[in-house]
């Protein structure tokens, strides 16, 4: 091993470190607050961290030396140079300068991600030692960006937890499928690092204001109250089994596995958020019927602005201008084939009278398709069920504000793939990608749906 690469290791044990103390200082803030404080606990805390301190006080002295080391090394290579040209104690190719050096993968040297893909198979199966010395490279590369993430990564006797280099997440992410649009749009958070629940607090009883009834009379009073509401964080996953062969030897094989998985993983997750059991979007909105049996977008029209003044409605003083609506291509579609000579009383800015709503001529899953005639922009989303009703071939179109609309997600997920070493005989190898994520639409219940029999299957 380098100077370089242990010094890059023992800065990758620092950080980890640091993310362990930060952890003990986020535990003791409670601790500090409660009305009985437990001495006990908060001194076995403290002595936590001191020790931690005092870890990261020789882990730094430690790098110091050997950054100190390494300028001497570098420096006299350079004199060495100059006395005698052409003179070098070591190739330029072999010295690894932290901070400036290449990551181990990325795109202008593994764009299609076959090197790591190899790399895994041949560490897991054959302990291959360049393998293990890449995957290890990488490994401390990821523990210095987001080591308090790979604090979840467990290893036991039966797997070992790999981050995916994030260029193959991006490069892989935008491939034809349903995708995540509704996901995308809603309002992002961080998925805290720990637990596996989301608590959030939330005003249900708010106090009054009154007249006063006289001089002297008590003035109107109304005790504030919240309620916790308390979101479970879900794991969405894939797998994919693969031979050795196909792995090593195939042509485009290691490029359709990581879509198939991280692809599925997005629509996996938009799907839930919208159609999963009591607590998906469809579930949880507040249904206008639209019954008709010769459907048309004039009779549909009056629909598309009760929904958003019933979000209004909802959120009053909190709404924030910022209600979107979601719906599947073929509704998105069918509106723009419907032809009319009648026009609505008001206009809205930015639209002309004689038009029922605007295309803004993006692709799918690249953010909002269009906008109603109510100024409502639009996200077309195929995840959205097109199978409900009685005859199986309803969909449904969603109004909700995006600030009501919450995801919390681990950064950059899925970021996690898993090699299991469960069947060596026949040369096979899963890969298995997963993430955590929460979401919640009732925060302040407000969403809206449009249903019914006049969202069946639509005649063109």
């Amino acid at each position: 091993m380098t100077l370089a690469q242990l010094i890059a290791q023992l800065r990758a044990q620092i950080a980890t470190k640091l993310g362990q103390r930060n952890q003990y200082a986020k535990d003791l803030e409670p601790l500090r607050s409660a009305t009985d404080v437990d001495e006990a606990k908060v001194a076995e805390i403290r002595s936590a961290k001191d020790a931690i301190d005092s870890e990261v006080d020789q882990l730094n002295a430690r790098a110091a030396d050997l950054e100190l080391e390494l300028a001497k090394d570098d420096a006299a290579g350079r004199l060495a140079r100059e006395v005698t040209p052409g003179a070098d104690s070591r190739a330029y190719d072999h010295v690894a300068r932290v901070g400036q050096e290449k990551r181990t993968y990325s795109p202008d040297v593994d764009r299609d991600g076959k090197q790591f893909l190899l790399d895994v198979a041949r560490q897991f199966r054959h302990n291959d030692p360049e393998a293990t010395s890449r995957i290890s490279r990488h490994m401390a590369e990821e523990r210095v960006e987001r080591a308090e993430y790979l604090q979840r990564a467990v290893g036991t006797g039966a797997f070992s937890g790999l981050v995916v280099p994030q260029y193959l997440t991006d490069l892989y992410a935008p491939a034809a499928t349903a995708g995540r649009p509704f996901a995308d749009a809603c309002r992002p958070h961080p998925l805290p690092p720990d637990g596996m629940t989301v608590s959030i607090g939330r005003v249900t009883t708010s106090t009054s204001v009154d007249l006063q009834s006289a001089e002297h009379a008590a003035v109107s009073e109304t005790d504030i109250d919240d309620t916790l509401l308390t979101i479970n964080v879900q794991t969405a996953g894939g797998q994919q089994t693969l031979s050795r062969q196909a792995i090593e030897r195939g042509v485009g094989v290691d490029g359709t596995v990581f879509d198939d998985l991280f692809r599925g993983y997005g629509t996996a997750l938009d799907g839930k958020l919208l159609n999963q059991a009591v607590n998906g979007l469809t579930n949880v909105a507040t249904a206008i019927t639209y019954t008709d049996a010769t459907p048309t977008a004039p009779e549909l029209y009056p629909k598309l602005l009760a929904a958003p003044a019933a979000v209004e409605a909802a959120l009053l003083d909190q709404a924030i201008g910022d209600t979107f609506a979601a719906m599947h291509s073929r509704r998105w579609y069918w509106l723009q084939s419907q032809l009319t000579s009648t026009w609505p009383m008001f206009g809205q800015a930015g639209l002309a009278a004689q038009q029922g709503g605007l295309v803004n001529a993006t692709t799918y899953g690249s953010g909002f398709r269009g906008v109603l005639p109510s100024g409502v922009p639009v996200i077309v989303d195929n995840n959205i069920a097109a199978n409900l009703g009685v005859g199986m071939n309803e969909d449904e179109i969603y109004f909700a504000a995006k600030s009501e609309c919450h995801l919390w997600e681990d950064p950059q997920a899925p970021m996690l793939i898993r090699a299991e070493q469960t069947k060596a005989a026949s040369l096979d190898v899963l890969l298995v990608v997963y993430g955590y994520f929460a979401y919640t639409f009732v925060r302040r219940p407000h969403a809206q749906k449009v249903s019914g029999t006049g969202l069946v299957t639509p005649t063109f």
